[in-house]
Order: structure tokens, then sequence, then C-alpha cells
């Protein structure tokens, strides 16, 4: 069945994977780019879509050459709340009331006072402005519509190149000069997952989750198995990018040895080419059995078609996307963005995209909004969570109804 636009920005909507570095305005990133003395292709919106940031891409690193230059223009508190702020506001103005912002805050550290409470804090205060901005509408205290909340996701990384290190890891890498690389990087995510559980309990600040990003290949998850049991130990939400460019195996092990609660694409779930250890010998079987605990065990998918799309050539027909499957296995699945500016979506979008290609009754669009909701790491207690939920989805009724989609 098919939405109108109209509708799917009316009903409210959630966004559980969306990095703040790949989402910024087009026109701040010039605002700052032109304040910072940083150098950009192009210095028109224009001009930066001709050349950066495209509707579609030729490999994965053509689509990660933008963070470049978002990233550049993040290296103070002042730019950090900027962007963070609109980020909200952005996702407010289309429907969107709930948000968990992901972000790597060691990319922004440095020696001039970047330290990593200034960085989330920054972050924190753009995000909450924006929140008491919104819920001091009327609709919102009169209880018309549910308010806007939001969650902060920090990102470890799998790996880094030596040529645009962050202070951070140069010092790291000095520090530990004689250890293997892998081991630094694994040290660095231990790191931040002592840290991201020290601030939120002494600031407050409403970080909910430890992600794990960047190359997949030759960085399992299981080298960061410390980190994870660190962020388990102490109650804070686990998800993983897994199965984004490589194959069931690394899905498996953000499962089972990082504790994840949800995985980011999992876009490689059903592809039995991908599966390279000689010992699965049955892959059909192997995959069955995967998606059968994903689902079982309600571990949260989050899914971005326009984002796959961009970063795997081979997927040419979205109705081939893994999408279908995981309807269809009857898996915990919410739509996403990924990457507002690098995609060149909105959530909205991106449900028409899956609307318009794929078998989604009212029922089972109704499922994958809450699932938003219900799968989130909403930063408060779970009986907070289960009233906020329902008030979204008595949201999503009333929306529903007077749009005129029902369901049985």
């Amino acid at each position: 069945m098919k939405y109108s636009e109209e509708f799917l920005k009316a009903v409210p909507k959630s966004d559980l994977h969306l990095h703040l570095d790949g989402s910024l305005r087009l026109a701040t990133l010039i605002e700052l780019a032109q304040q910072e003395k940083i150098e950009l292709p192009s210095y028109t919106e224009a001009g930066l879509k001709e050349l950066v940031f495209k509707d579609s891409y030729g490999n994965l690193g053509e689509y990660l050459h933008g963070f470049m230059y978002t990233c550049a223009v993040l290296r103070s508190a002042e730019n950090l709340e900027r962007c963070a702020y609109e980020l909200a506001i952005d996702n407010q103005n289309e429907g969107v009331r709930y948000i968990e912002v992901r972000f790597a805050p060691q990319l922004h550290m440095d020696n001039m006072g970047m330290t990593m409470e200034v960085i989330l804090e920054s972050v924190n205060n753009g995000l909450k402005r924006a929140e008491q901005e919104f819920n001091s509408r009327e609709t919102v205290q009169n209880g018309e519509e549910p308010p806007f909340h939001y969650g902060i996701i920090a990102c470890a990384m799998r790996m880094f190149g030596k040529s645009n290190f962050s202070p951070y890891y140069t010092r790291l890498y000095s520090v530990h000069k004689y250890m293997p690389d892998k081991e630094v990087i694994k040290l660095g995510a231990l790191e931040l997952a002592r840290a991201i559980v020290r601030i939120r309990d002494e600031k407050g600040i409403p970080i909910v989750a430890l992600d794990l990003a960047g190359q997949e290949h030759g960085y399992p998850a299981e080298y960061f198995k410390d980190a994870y049991d660190f962020a388990h130990r102490n109650f804070m939400g686990k998800t993983v990018h897994a199965g984004e460019a490589y194959g069931a195996e690394s899905i498996f092990q953000a499962i089972t040895q990082t504790h994840a609660d949800r995985l980011g694409h999992c876009y490689s779930l059903f592809d039995h080419n991908k599966i390279v250890d000689p010992d699965i010998k049955d892959k059909e079987k192997y995959t069955e059995s995967l998606s059968s605990f994903i689902a079982d065990s309600r571990i949260g998918v989050e899914v971005c078609l326009t984002s796959n799309m961009q970063t795997n050539p081979e997927l040419k027909d979205l109705t081939t996307h893994a999408f279908g499957k995981m309807l269809e296995k009857r898996l915990a699945v919410s739509i996403c963005t990924d990457n507002r500016l690098v995609s060149n979506t909105t959530v909205t979008k991106e449900l028409k995209l899956a609307t318009d290609h794929f078998e989604v009754t009212p029922r089972v669009l109704k499922d994958l909004l809450a699932y938003g909701f219900t799968k989130s790491f909403f930063p408060g207690p779970y009986h907070e969570k289960r009233v906020y939920s329902k008030r979204v989805m008595n949201y999503y009724d009333k929306v529903a109804k007077a749009h005129g989609v029902e369901f049985a």
C-alpha cells in the first residue's frame, strides 16, 4: 500500500540511527567553513551537491568523503551546539518526535579545551534547547500532541587512518607506541565506554548507548568486547554497526560478543555470498537461524534504505533489499536516515521509499513506527518509556484516522 507524503510527514516518527556529522545543514556547513577558514570544493549549496553530497555515489569511499568537511567544522563547542540544535529542529519540522544522535566524541577532542565533557555537554545543550522549545508549545502542554525527546549515542571507531588522527588518537598512539594498532584502537574504545558512563552519571547527560562504527572487515566486533562488557555492566545501551558491508558473521559477533540490543543496518543478513567462515557449511540454515534468533530476542534493527543504496553498488533495485525479508521474518525494524546531508534524505523520505517499494500494510506501518519508540534507548525509567510510547501511538491513531488510513 502506498501512502501520501503528507500523511507520512504528519505521523509521529523516530530516528534511532542518526549521525550528527553526516546531518548538518548545507548552509550551516558553508557558513561555518568560511568562519573557520576551512577550504571547501565549493561555497554554494548547488556546488557542494554536485561535487560532494550527491544523490548517488560510486563507492563507500566517495560516500564518506564529505565527512572530512563536516567533521572539520565541528571543532568547537559553539559549532557542535548549533549543529545539534539545528538537527533537532529539522527533525521536529517533519514530525519526528524522538531522535538518538550519534557521533564519535574522541574525533572532536583536542589539546585546546575540547574535552570529552565539553563535547558531550555542547551537543546536549543544543538538543536540550530544541527539546525545551518544542515541549513548551501549547499543543504539547495541553496534551493534543506528544512531546519531543532525545538521547545521545557515543560511537567507538573500529579503525583510524594515520593521516587523519584526531589529537586524542595521536596522543593515545604516542603513549602506547609499542602496542599493535588494533590494541590501541581497542583501548580507545574502552576509554570511551568508561568516560561516557562517568559523564552520564556525574553530569546527568542522556548518553543512552555505546555504538561501534567504521570498517567492519578486519575489525570484528569481538575486538571491542572489553568496552561493551563495561557498558553492559553499567546499564548502558548497546548498538553496533553490523552487516552494513560485511556478512552475517559480523552480525552474529555483534550479538554474541557485545551484548547488542540493536543492530545498525543489517543489510547483509541474508546474503550467503558474504559468509566466509569455512566451518559454516549450510549458509541458508545459518542465516535462517540467525534471523530467527534476532526476531525472537526482539533485537532492534536500524534500517537505512537510501544509505545502503548509495554504499552498496550491487543494490540496484530497492525491492531486493533485505528489508523485505526482515518484514517477512517479523524482525523489530525501525526506519532511519543514517546521514540526512550525505544521503540527502529525511525520515519521511525513507518511509516513502519503504512503503512504495515493499508491502507495508497500515498495521505493518504502525508496527514500524512503534518499534522506533519501543526499541529506543529512552533516557528514563522503563515505565516512563511505556507511557511515552503509548501517548505517541495514540497520536498516530488520531493522525491516521484524519487521513483515512484505517486498519483492522
